[in-house]
């Protein structure tokens, strides 16, 4: 037998040969079964870190317009504890997701503008978190087009702007969280998630304010009350009387 003929038995042999035909098309289809399950994976992983943080807004902003200290005879005070506390809830509510090391959570107090009709402005403001650069896009009681001149017709979303009642307060919450994907690749989701929630205060609220005068005594300002040695969860560049 020439060379020539035992290649072209052993071609014809090996072209018949289909024992490894099966274990050929799984190394092919491997990886893309692999990329498509680890897709849906991280697609799901997202969707649910998505509405957890969305779950976390609206309890953040729901036990704001619950809290505060008083008798059924009096407007309830808020304190520096009873806010503090809420940002720690919504830490440890959030478990394996770190909220406050992976995001940044913003509560504002939404009150009927003083002095124009249908304007609203931000009273006061709290935030928490690591990722500093997260902060609020609906406003703070540091804008002089929010705090003072003619108010805001809302704050939040265009389209979904919330108001404050007559003589009442509506607590607004702002949650922005990085995503933590399952494998970091090129296809994980890296944007960020922005959520936002709020609700109406239904007892009545002390919001006296002792701060106008610029006396650095302030005990209230803003209609929040200090606590010694309890640290505000101020957001960056907020007055100079509530650092005090």
């Amino acid at each position: 037998m020439t060379p020539l003929t035992l290649i072209g038995s052993t071609g014809r042999r090996l072209g018949r040969d289909t024992s490894g035909l099966a274990m050929l098309e799984f190394a092919f289809g491997l990886p893309v079964l692999l990329a498509m399950s680890l897709t849906g994976a991280e697609l799901t992983n997202y969707i649910i870190t998505k509405m957890r943080i969305s779950q976390i807004a609206l309890q953040l902003a729901d036990n704001a317009a619950r809290m505060g200290s008083g008798s059924q005879l009096e407007s309830k005070k808020i304190y520096e504890t009873d806010i503090n506390d809420l940002l720690t809830g919504a830490n440890l509510q959030s478990g394996e997701l770190a909220l406050l090391a992976n995001g940044y959570v913003t509560i504002s107090s939404v009150e009927p503008h003083a002095t124009t009709a249908n304007r609203y402005r931000i009273r006061w403001q709290r935030c928490k978190g690591s990722q500093t650069s997260l902060t609020s896009t609906f406003g703070s009681q540091t804008d002089s087009a929010t705090v003072i001149g003619a108010g805001v017709t809302g704050v939040g979303p265009a389209g979904r702007q919330v108001i404050a009642p007559t003589s009442g307060v509506t607590m607004f919450v702002q949650v922005r969280y990085r995503y933590q994907p399952l494998i970091k690749t090129s296809l994980s989701p890296t944007s960020e998630i922005n959520e936002v929630a709020s609700m109406m205060v239904r007892d009545a609220r002390n919001t006296t304010d002792d701060s106008p005068s610029g006396a650095s005594a302030a005990t209230h300002p803003r209609g929040v009350n200090k606590v010694a040695g309890v640290t505000p969860s101020l957001c960056p560049s907020q007055d100079y009387l509530e650092k005090r």
